[in-house]
């Protein structure tokens, strides 16, 4: 059940591209649903395990729900069949070994390299693609083809992290000869970037929580320290440079005058979600606090105070590990840095993104600007407040995280609580106020105890995967009227 409902939830994140690819035609499954197969054929997969295929069978063939395997088998193996638009191991291909001292040249894009996309967009978002990766992670040290292939992700991360630390989605890389796309946007960002390097450069906190995800994971599954070579350490430092810009206050907290960010972003639209008020700052927030400004939440939506609270959580948690890591081996002082950065920000997630709400106690905020204003909601995507225990920030009998999950599973405390008689869950402004999203409902069954309600949540992604494949979101009126139309997966 635990591996089923993972692969689910992180399924939720991909974008499957099977419009001009072969589908492989089997019959529909025996469940009543009747789902179809919607897997590539072999020939035309973007990537293959025989380990991946294995646990399929294993799975499917001892599971009671024959359309709940249907949609497992269709799901599990889908960012391989069909995202992995480059990748080279680093031994053979045309990406350059990685030298032990790559000084010289200064080792860009040396070694094993991965560029995932995020499926309908020719497009590598950081979150996107960790999170396509995490069902692999546990298999990788018995797939030495997973093993490279998840090193190369982290490298390509790596010099996207470098290149644009404040950039959440990216082109394909030069060595991969794969033509970059526009995004149809009129963005005016600061910093500036590169556009045949950059598709977007929305600055979201959780995009670099999620780039040392990725190798944290790594590196507990397969105990590998392939990753660990100067280039990356590189990425560290620029990451913890933004920490410490994006933790200054609007004003100067000795002269109380107003004082210029380093990131400002502002796009020509007619959503307000798309953009930051105040010529591209956002709105005022105060120092002292310990938290680090987010620009934008993980669903690309602007955030409306910039202290995001799950984004900040899954940072002083991921941070931490990396400090783990390094002490590991040998990186005493830089692990010092990243540790006292991640306890610095956990402490003023007690001290400022704690609230008193009348109803429900003690809870998370969603967002606060240190100054006492906050917003109470939940947004499905991840992170999110419910996926707390999950990010490992706390444990799921913790008194605060259960006020906040009974407020944000229902409308009284969350207004982003969406139901209707055919689905419902938390959405969130991306996608309108008709419209939840089944990450929620998977993420609800997955930090509950209660066997009603993780069956009942299964039940209800279930139901509303009538194309064997778990969409974006779901009219709560109509469950054949769903997002990503043109391709039955969501991000």
């Amino acid at each position: 059940m635990a591996l089923l409902l993972a692969v689910l939830t992180t399924v939720t994140f991909v974008a499957g591209v099977l419009a001009g690819q072969d589908v492989l035609a089997r019959p529909l499954s025996s469940g009543p649903l009747s789902l179809p197969y919607q897997r590539p054929s072999p020939n035309c997969r973007t990537f293959s395990s025989p380990l991946v295929e294995k646990v399929i069978d294993d799975l499917t063939s001892r599971m009671e729900d024959k359309d709940l395997a249907r949609i497992f088998e269709n799901a599990f193996p889908n960012t391989l069949d069909t995202t992995v638009r480059w990748h080279v191991d680093g031994k053979s291909g045309t990406a350059r070994k990685r030298k032990k001292d790559s000084s010289e040249d200064g080792g860009q894009w040396d070694g094993a390299q991965s560029f995932i996309v995020t499926g309908d967009i020719n497009a590598e978002w950081l979150r996107d693609s960790t999170n396509q990766l995490a069902q692999y992670q546990p298999l990788a040290k018995k797939d030495k083809q997973l093993e490279r292939l998840i090193l190369g992700a982290i490298n390509t991360q790596t010099e996207f992290v470098i290149e644009s630390p404040y950039c959440n989605a990216f082109q394909p890389p030069p060595p991969s000869q794969v033509p970059p796309s526009s995004n149809g946007q009129d963005d005016s960002v600061h910093p500036a970037y590169e556009p045949t390097r950059v598709f977007e450069c929305k600055y979201e906190i959780d995009s670099l929580a999620n780039f040392l995800a990725l190798g944290n994971r790594f590196y507990k599954s397969t105990g590998s320290k392939e990753f660990l070579h100067e280039r990356w350490y590189l990425a560290i430092e620029t990451l913890l440079e933004v920490l410490e810009e994006q933790a200054k206050p609007t004003f100067d907290l000795e002269t109380g005058r107003f004082q210029g960010n380093e990131y400002l972003f502002r796009r020509k639209t007619m959503a307000g979600t798309e953009t930051l008020n105040l010529a591209g700052l956002g709105n005022p927030l105060k120092g002292g606090t310990g938290l680090i400004r987010s620009a934008f939440r993980p669903s690309d939506d602007a955030t409306v105070l910039g202290y995001f609270i799950p984004g900040n959580a899954m940072m002083a948690v991921e941070l931490k590990r990396t400090a783990t890591m390094l002490k590991a081996v040998g990186k005493i002082s830089l692990a010092k840095k990243l540790q006292e950065r991640g306890e610095g920000i956990e402490k003023g997630i007690w001290e400022h993104g704690v609230i008193i709400h009348k109803r429900y106690g003690e809870v998370f905020a969603f967002e606060v600007d240190g100054f006492g204003s906050s917003i109470v909601m939940d947004d499905a995507n991840l992170p999110s407040l419910l996926a707390l225990p999950i990010m490992g920030f706390v444990a799921r009998d913790d008194k605060v995280y259960q006020n906040t999950r009974k407020m944000i599973l229902e409308q009284a405390g969350n207004p982003y609580y969406l139901e209707g008689p055919a689905f419902g869950g938390i959405g969130g402004p991306h996608i309108g106020l008709e419209h939840p999203w089944p990450l929620s409902r998977l993420v609800q069954a997955m930090t509950s105890d209660d066997d009603e309600e993780i069956s009942n949540a299964l039940r209800s992604v279930r139901s509303s995967s009538r194309l064997g494949l778990v969409h974006e979101s779901i009219n709560v009126d109509l469950v054949t009227d769903y997002t990503r139309k043109e391709l039955p997966l969501s991000r």
